[in-house]
């Protein structure tokens, strides 16, 4: 412990030694931090990739495994067998798939109304819109289950899907995105031309919104992918459950296969990665739209 302590302490005084006497070297002192940070948070992904390869004994040996071992077969065998992985990844995909269409389609109208148009009690409306995300969402879990289960709707996926598909959170990111990135003279122009209000939307300004649906898209697949307690409460059957239950059912007082959980959980991380990899580039201009004005 205390060797590493002087290596960071060493490290630490180089990096300031060359960004204050090195030309360029203040750039090369952010950019090493910044690649250290990363590799750190990096960490917890490759060893969950790593254990995946390995069986309970050899996980709970010492010194740990580092590298990739020899058991990747042997816990999808045992993987397969405990849970049905297919079923839950189809289960969530469902999920996430629908919830995540249907809030950016109702939240980028909704935001886009309160950007654009002039409605009376509009100001008024969208200050109790903003008030309702200072209220916990586990003070609402109650009413919301009953609400839920007077609807017959427990044991659906309905339940999961169209109570928040549109959401606060999601109307709030849309309209300060059409605020700042949406000029008037596009709708202008769009309505001399004889578009409706319909056209103008879907046809010119959704493209215009690519960046904020990305950035908001990731954030809410995310959120439901990994959502456990509203499945729990929800889904009762074995065949309707999700990936963040099927991993718990992988835990158990008789014993834990480590291995397999591993796996497993590689399993619902890997679709995460994907999905921001593929939109990263929308998401990073989602996030920075509006930050820098001309």
């Amino acid at each position: 412990m205390i060797t590493l302590l002087i290596l960071i302490l060493i490290t630490v005084v180089v990096l300031i030694a060359i960004a204050k006497f090195i030309p360029g070297g203040r750039k090369f002192s952010t950019y090493f931090i910044l690649g250290c940070i990363a590799l750190i948070m990096l960490i917890p992904f490759y060893m969950m990739f790593v254990m995946s390869t390995h069986t309970t004994s050899e996980i709970y040996s010492f010194p740990p495994a580092v590298w990739f071992g020899q058991s990747l077969g042997e816990n999808f065998k045992n993987m397969t067998a405990a849970v049905n992985i297919p079923r839950a990844f189809i289960n969530s995909c469902i999920i996430t798939i629908s919830y995540t269409t249907l809030v950016l389609l109702f939240c980028s109208m909704g935001g886009y109304a309160f950007a654009v148009y002039d409605f009376p009690g509009r100001k008024k409306l969208f200050a109790i819109l903003l008030a309702t995300m200072m209220i916990p969402w586990t003070a609402g879990i109650i009413p919301w289950f009953i609400m839920m289960s007077r609807f017959g709707w427990i044991n659906d996926f309905k339940a999961l899907i169209i109570p928040g598909c549109a959401n606060a959170f999601g109307i709030f990111w849309m309209r300060q995105y059409c605020q700042n990135n949406v000029p008037t003279s596009l709708m202008e122009a769009a309505r001399i031309d004889g578009c409706s209000e319909w056209t103008i939307f879907f046809r010119v300004i959704a493209p215009v919104l690519l960046p904020a649906y990305a950035s908001l898209g990731i954030m809410q697949f995310v959120n439901v992918w990994n959502d456990f307690m509203q499945p729990l409460m929800i889904l009762r059957k074995e065949e309707l459950q999700t990936l963040p239950l099927l991993l718990k059912t992988m835990v158990s007082d008789r014993g834990t296969d480590y291995g397999a959980m591993m796996l497993a959980s590689t399993c619902a991380v890997l679709p995460l990665l994907i999905a921001f990899l593929c939109a990263s580039k929308f998401f990073m201009s989602g996030l920075t739209a509006g930050a820098v004005k001309e």
